[in-house]
C-alpha cells in the first residue's frame, strides 16, 4: 500500500463487496454541548449499485447546518482541476517520462499500463506525479469504478439543500500538495505504486473489503504506515499536515454550535495523525471505530 494513489486512499472500489448487507464504512461523532460534527472516510470512486451509506450518516445529512469537503464538489470546480492538472502536469515539449525514468522504471511502465490499458503515449507526456494518477484510473475502471458514484458526489446529492457547503481546499492548492515534490520524490512514488500495481493485483479489493467493513486495523496496517515509513516527507505533506490544518477548522467550529458533517479521505480519519485522534486530543467527545 504504497504511492500517491494509496496513500491519499482516493479511490477504493470492487464490485465483489457491493452485495455486502452487513457492511457499514466507519463513522465517527464528535460531540460537545451545543455542536456535532459526524466525520466520514470517503472514497471518491465507486462502481454504481453499492449500497454502503450508514444510517448514522443518513441522519447527519438530513440535519446537517453545514457540510465540509475537501474540494467543492461542483461542475465548476472539476472543470477548474482538469484545466490546472493539464497546465502543471504535463512535461515540456521537449521532455519525455520514460527518459527521466531508468530503463527497469521504464520497462515496468510499459508493462503496467498494457495490464491497465492505459496509453503509454499519453503517460510519456506526463510529470511523474500525473502519471501515477492516470496509472491507479486504470485500476478504477478495471473494477468497474467512476467517480459519479463516488462518495462525494453521492453525498452532495443527499446532503439537505439547507446546509451551508464549504470546501477545506481549493483545487489550485491541493494540486500545489499533489505537485510539490521533487522529481526524485515523485519517481519514487510513481515507481512504489507500479510495483504494487504489477505485484498485487488484488490488494485493491483487500482494501475495498476494509473500507466496507470498517476494518481500521486493516487500513492502518495496509494504508498508512507503510507510506509513513517508506515516504515520511510525502506522508507529512499529503496526510498529516493536512489533517493539522483540518482540525484547526473543525476546533473553531466546535467552538460554535450546530450540526456538521465532515467527508475526507478516510486516510486522513484512521490512525494517531487523524483528525478524530486529533479532535478527541483537544478534549472533545469522539465516538466510533
Amino acid at each position: 500500500m504504497r504511492g500517491l494513489w494509496k496513500t491519499l486512499l482516493g479511490a477504493l472500489a470492487a464490485v465483489a463487496f457491493a452485495g455486502s448487507a452487513a457492511a457499514e464504512p466507519p463513522v465517527w461523532v464528535v460531540k460537545d454541548k451545543d455542536s456535532e460534527i459526524v466525520l466520514f472516510g470517503s472514497v471518491h470512486v465507486l462502481p454504481p449499485n453499492m449500497n454502503w451509506v450508514p444510517p448514522v450518516l443518513d441522519r447527519a445529512l438530513k440535519a446537517a447546518d453545514d457540510i465540509w469537503f475537501e474540494l467543492p464538489v461542483d461542475p465548476q470546480s472539476d472543470a477548474d482541476a482538469a484545466a490546472l492538472a493539464t497546465q502543471i502536469g504535463v512535461l515540456p515539449p521537449e521532455s519525455s517520462l520514460f527518459k527521466l525514468l531508468n530503463p527497469a522504471d521504464a520497462d515496468l511502465m510499459t508493462r503496467v499500463a498494457a495490464t491497465y490499458g492505459v496509453s503509454t503515449a499519453l503517460l510519456d507526456r506526463l510529470q511523474p506525479w500525473l502519471a501515477e494518477i492516470a496509472l491507479s484510473g486504470g485500476t478504477y475502471r478495471r473494477n468497474g469504478a467512476d467517480v459519479s458514484t463516488g462518495v462525494e458526489k453521492t453525498i452532495a446529492a443527499m446532503v439537505s439543500p439547507k446546509a451551508r457547503r464549504k470546501a477545506f481546499e481549493t483545487p489550485a492548492e491541493q494540486l500545489a500538495l499533489l505537485s510539490g515534490g521533487t522529481l526524485e520524490e515523485q519517481i519514487a512514488s510513481l515507481r512504489e505504486t507500479m510495483h504494487e500495481m504489477d505485484e498485487n493485483p488484488d490488494e485493491f479489493q483487500v482494501l475495498v473489503k476494509a473500507w466496507v467493513d470498517a476494518d481500521i486495523a486493516t487500513l492502518q496496517h495496509e494504508a498508512i504506515d507503510p507510506i509513513r515509513k517508506s515516504s515520511p516527507a510525502l506522508f507529512r505533506r499529503l496526510v498529516s499536515d493536512r489533517n493539522a490544518r483540518w482540525t484547526e477548522i473543525l476546533d473553531s467550529r466546535l467552538k460554535g454550535h450546530g450540526r456538521t458533517v465532515v467527508v475526507v479521505g478516510i486516510g486522513h480519519l484512521i490512525g494517531p495523525e487523524g483528525v478524530p485522534a486529533r479532535l478527541r486530543a483537544l478534549g472533545y467527545s469522539v465516538t466510533g471505530p
